[in-house]
């Protein structure tokens, strides 16, 4: 019986980054996944079954893309230990490796490289159609015979070439034994003596795993005698890890450009020059790359307000006729107001928003989806090392945009350490989609809906001024910061450009409506369970306060039942509450109510509007007219009769929400990711004092 049909196999999936692999993936394992961490590390771990046909059960890991077997970062790490089978926890008997057709020179080192590691191989070979446009030919079976192992062109997007892929995965799967027959470079001869005496403490190794042994076996977990001895055999020999492995290098890229001659056609680059770099003259030029960029960002957020104003208007009305509908069909009581005053007060206020997040994470998609994402990174580099960041930083940045949390986790691939504890310490103050629903909504209140010039809108300018104060703000940090954490370590920016695509609008389509419901169901489930217990301090307090409350207007005529709901509101736990920490947030412009809702945020900023939803709801009693949540923030008055939602009180919220840490998911990352509570600590003080300070200044220049 063959070992596939004893137990399912283990085969990873491996590859230069940005060569297709999250798409083969996807094409091999459809719905059959789940996300994890790689064991003792915080990087991602993708895994999937795979039916190869009839009975054949594969289990694919996705291990982090790399560009060779010389790791640098942390999650090259973990694809470099499995390779080297220095993983105790997860092996794998089989190798899918993909090589991008249109860069096969970058892509063929490390396809050398797994080779030489004797590890059962198959090489899927990606990007075929971008070939064609620049006009390379590949002898599919001239390049399998060169390489000694299978090489299947794919296209997981059209499904092309996959039966025959699993159909060779298959065949492998019965002879996991049959590793490559030959090396790809003589590996014995760059250290003869020292290989050999390798060979002969484990005989089970291959020549080029020898040479990894020898050059890494202190990252690896061998014995304290397999230790001495590999350092003996290593002073014995003299062996020297920079000569040997500038020597490997050169030796692969001479039999990779001996390949390539036998197996590619390539157009002469001097006839022909690609779209790509023509268009990169542009977006990458000095000034007008620049000014490009800025007109990108200047777009994006004008978008979030013009495109998504009809839709948010239209939500607004239905959720308001809704909640009215519903008010009329429930018997008065208790039950009655947590439905309408509690649930569906804090939902409604929340899912208006939904058109802002869709158009925000599509327009982002569409930056990544081009291929514009990494050019901003290679723009704003020497910005970046400026402040003690450098290219890399901007991407985590970018997508602190959508989700600090996992722009948190995507700081990985940065190699230098001090670099990447800075970015994560400053990422959190990009303005996130969760800051969008407030932001919204304190400029819908206090900036007037007017174009500047008979173009800009107003309220978009505004908008685009927070996000940019936010990456103002973190360089200004970064630079502050790094004077402080100390790092010999050097610095080095390299990063691939991918070529220029068209993006896929259905791939768009698909993340816009994904995104919208994750943020409707993570967001929900916080604003459900805060309005209930919110509805509940806000309606019931202590019984003395109540029944006073209720003699003073037993007798009053309905003139003065909207008095009487704001009394008891005020008198409510949720009141008193508010009352207690008033004296702090007074300087920046804050009544109670806003205070309360600075409290829930922390478990979410979006519950800020679920929250005033909520409140000014219970104010408005069980009979007030039905209006949504801006005609009520708008109609607010303070003690004195003033208006509460003054352009000075807007003002000091958005910069306090712009600055404050008020996301425990996102200190929660952080102490995943630092390992320990020291920076999730800093950070949380370091914002939250920023805030404060920042929004004092702006209210009282203001007021």
């Amino acid at each position: 019986m063959s070992l596939l049909n004893k137990r399912k196999i283990n085969i990873g999936l491996v590859g230069n980054p940005n060569s297709g692999k999250s798409s083969l993936f996807n094409a091999l394992t459809g719905l059959h996944q789940k996300v994890g961490n790689f064991p003792g590390v915080t990087i991602d771990k993708k895994t999937g079954s795979c039916n190869l046909g009839g009975e054949n059960q594969a289990l694919i890991v996705d291990l982090p893309g790399t560009y060779s077997l010389y790791p640098k970062r942390s999650d090259e790490w973990v694809t470099y230990k499995i390779l080297l089978d220095q993983d105790e926890e997860i092996k794998v008997d089989m190798v899918i490796l993909l090589v991008d057709a249109s860069n096969l020179r970058r892509n063929l080192l490390f396809c050398s490289q797994i080779i030489d590691l004797k590890i059962p191989v198959v090489v899927a070979l990606t990007m075929m159609d971008l070939a064609a446009k620049k006009g390379i030919e590949i002898d599919v079976p001239g390049l399998e015979r060169e390489l000694g192992v299978p090489v299947v062109p794919v296209n997981p997007r059209k499904n092309k070439g996959m039966p025959q892929l699993k159909r060779i995965l298959a065949q492998r799967a019965q002879h996991l034994q049959q590793a490559p027959i030959r090396d790809f470079i003589p590996n014995h001869a760059l250290a003869n003596d020292a290989v050999s005496q390798m060979r002969q403490a484990m005989p089970e190794i291959s020549d080029y795993k020898a040479l990894h042994y020898l050059i890494n076996h202190e990252s690896f977990g061998f014995s304290k005698d397999m230790h001495h001895r590999i350092e003996s055999i290593e002073e014995v020999n003299h062996f020297n890890h920079t000569r040997v492995q500038a020597e490997e290098i050169l030796q692969r890229y001479n039999r990779i450009r001996q390949v390539m001659q036998q197996t590619i056609s390539e157009p002469d680059p001097l006839q022909k020059t690609l779209f790509t770099e023509r268009l990169d003259n542009i977006l990458l030029h000095r000034v007008w790359g620049y000014v490009i960029l800025l007109t990108v960002l200047f777009f994006l957020f004008q978008s979030v307000f013009w495109l998504a104003r009809f839709p948010m208007d239209g939500l607004d009305w239905s959720l308001t006729k809704m909640t009215s509908w519903v008010s009329a069909q429930l018997p008065d009581g208790w039950f009655r107001d947590l439905m309408v005053n509690g649930l569906l007060a804090g939902l409604s206020g929340i899912l208006v928003f939904i058109p802002q997040i869709m158009i925000l994470f599509g327009l982002i998609t569409v930056l990544e989806d081009t291929g514009y994402m990494a050019r901003i990174s290679f723009l704003t580099d020497k910005l970046m090392r400026k402040v003690g960041l450098n290219g890399k930083s901007v991407m985590p940045m970018i997508s602190g945009f959508a989700c600090a949390v996992p722009a948190i986790m995507s700081s990985r691939n940065i190699e230098n350490k001090k670099e990447r504890l800075l970015t994560i310490l400053v990422t959190p103050l990009m303005s996130c989609s969760a800051r969008l629903p407030v932001y919204t909504m304190l400029i819908a209140l206090t900036v007037p809906n007017k174009d500047v010039w008979g173009f800009f809108n107003m309220q978009g300018l505004v908008m685009m001024g927070l996000y940019l104060m936010g990456v103002v703000a973190a360089l200004i940090v970064s630079y502050v910061a790094k004077r402080f954490i100390h790092s010999k370590e050097k610095s080095f920016f390299i990063l691939e450009l991918p070529t220029y695509r068209a993006p896929r609008w259905k791939n768009v389509a698909i993340t816009m409506v994904s995104k919208a419901k994750i943020f409707v169901r993570d967001a929900g489930k916080v604003i459900i369970v805060i309005s209930m217990i919110l509805w509940g301090l806000s309606s019931y307090g202590p019984k003395g306060r109540m029944l006073t409350v209720n003699e003073k207007y037993a007798n009053a005529p309905a003139s003065e039942m909207k008095a009487k709901n704001a009394e008891h509101l005020e008198n409510s736990y949720a009141g008193i509450l508010g009352r207690a920490i008033e004296p702090v947030i007074k300087p920046l412009g804050y009544d109670w109510k806003i205070g309360i809702a600075l409290i829930t945020s922390f478990a979410a900023r979006e519950v800020f509007i679920g929250t005033m939803a909520t409140l000014y709801s219970v104010e408005g009693g069980k009979n007030a007219n039905p209006q949504t949540l801006r005609e009520r923030m708008a109609s607010a008055k303070r003690e004195d009769g003033t208006k509460v939602y003054t352009l000075a009180t807007a003002v000091s919220l958005m910069i306090f929400y712009a600055f404050a840490m008020q996301c425990m998911s996102t200190l929660a990352v952080v102490k995943r990711e630092t390992r320990g509570w020291k920076w999730p600590i800093i950070q949380l003080v370091y914002m939250t004092g920023l805030a404060y300070v920042a929004s004092l200044i702006a209210y009282q220049l203001l007021k």
